[in-house]
């Protein structure tokens, strides 16, 4: 039973012109990367990306990160134009792969001083940590910025059994749901198991609550309960501070 419910050839260049300054090298990126944000950016304009100032979002991730974050940001933005238009199951593979090979997991009181805090996409993309939450959160508003409906998705709070029995340990955790239809078996993203598997395939993970922009679930009930903007303040605070980083 699914336990989250339903719901010229290198010779011929003269030896002095094969390895260009520093200074020269430095030019050519950032030439490159301004052609980049340059496309990037009336694309955004045409299609509606994740955030209108898409230069501003990579200015803000320099100031308060360095340079590795702009180049950070720029692969995310990028992997937001290149994945639109691809077919959903497509989509969820490369967002799924994309945060779980560049992010590192940490804990939040190393990363942010809090015992739990939930991280905006830039904030995590920037730092290139985060929790399971961070992992998640980031996941859901890449998918939605690609334009998979929010009614799609859940963020789902779980319980995690770590290692099997009889030494296992269970705790806290949480992963993205994808449902292909209100009443289908959900597809789990998770930080912990790379492989995108069916809940079913998820024996280790015993829901708590679901949810998403639209409503709050819990358990594996079918209707939502409650506005979560209303009763989960940190979401409510994640969604202040992305608007802030330009972002939503």
């Amino acid at each position: 039973m699914c336990p989250f419910g339903a719901n010229r050839k290198l010779a011929s260049i003269p030896s002095h012109d094969r390895s260009p300054t520093e200074a020269q090298d430095r030019c050519r990126r950032h030439r490159g990367w301004r052609t980049l944000l340059g496309l990037l950016v009336g694309c955004a304009l045409l299609t509606g990306a994740v955030a209108t100032d898409l230069a501003g979002v990579v200015r803000l991730a320099e100031q308060r990160y360095g340079p590795p974050a702009r180049r950070d940001v720029l692969n995310w933005l990028e992997l937001i134009e290149s994945a639109r238009g691809l077919d959903e199951q497509r989509q969820l593979a490369l967002v799924n792969d994309f945060f779980n090979r560049r992010i590192r997991f940490d804990e939040d009181i190393r990363l942010w001083q809090q015992p739990d805090y939930w991280a905006t996409p830039l904030e995590t993309i920037g730092i290139g940590a985060g929790d399971c939450e961070d992992f998640s959160v980031a996941k859901y508003m890449t998918l939605k910025a690609l334009g998979l409906p929010v009614s799609k998705m859940r963020l789902i709070y779980v319980r995690a059994r770590l290692g099997g029995p009889p030494g296992g340990v269970v705790q806290a955790h949480m992963v993205l749901g994808y449902y292909a239809t209100p009443t289908a078996e959900p597809l789990v993203l998770d930080n912990l198991v790379g492989e995108i598997r069916p809940a079913a395939r998820r024996p280790d993970l015993f829901p708590i609550f679901s949810f998403n922009g639209e409503g709050l679930w819990v358990g594996g009930a079918a209707s939502s309960s409650a506005d979560p903007t209303s009763r989960l303040s940190r979401w409510r605070d994640l969604l202040a501070r992305m608007r802030d980083d330009g972002l939503e």
